[in-house]
């Protein structure tokens, strides 16, 4: 299948969190250090072209506020993201659930939710045909702001398990 027909897929993992704010888990805001953390993902897919052309963010307050930090580098660019309150404490499962019903129109997609479920679907979508690397690095630790990318040649329906190749996991500090 030629590249035009490739879906881009990329998991991203929120900034850092503030652990010390006494709020609920659901509203607890980035750190300092999430807050110049976040765009760099943003400049990221700016420059390796790989700008979404979907978004689809947790309802989380540190997950939004990744989401607009990414959006403020895309610019122009910048899709409107969509919130899901199901990618919240999500399951791998429940998470691709979410992607399986993105519109064939999407061809670039970003979800930005959290973990454990964000690392178990990059592992579960990981192709044999994926970056050895990446695979490594994402299944030994997925920190806060990382993102992994996929190619998928396939309908965002169909997407389930090892078929979809890891081309990049990208971890950026400030």
């Amino acid at each position: 299948m030629s590249s035009h027909h490739l879906k881009r897929l990329m998991l991203l993992r929120h900034a850092k969190s503030d652990w010390h704010s006494d709020v609920a888990d659901h509203e607890r805001p980035l750190s300092s250090r999430g807050h110049r953390d976040a765009p760099l993902i943003g400049r990221w897919m700016v420059e390796n072209d790989a700008v979404p052309d979907l978004i689809l963010c947790s309802t989380a307050l540190r997950a939004r506020q990744t989401c607009t930090w990414v959006c403020d580098e895309l610019g122009e660019k910048a899709p409107t993201p969509r919130l899901a309150a199901e990618l919240y404490a999500a399951s791998a499962t429940s998470m691709l659930t979410v992607i399986n019903h993105v519109p064939e129109t999407a061809t670039s997609v970003l979800v930005i939710s959290h973990l454990p479920g964000l690392q178990n679907l990059a592992m579960r979508l990981a192709s044999v045909d994926s970056d050895e690397d990446a695979v490594v690095d994402l299944a030994t630790h997925y920190p806060s702001a990382a993102l992994t990318v996929f190619q998928h040649g396939g309908l965002w329906a169909e997407l389930d398990g090892r078929d979809a190749d890891v081309t990049d996991f990208v971890v950026r500090r400030a």
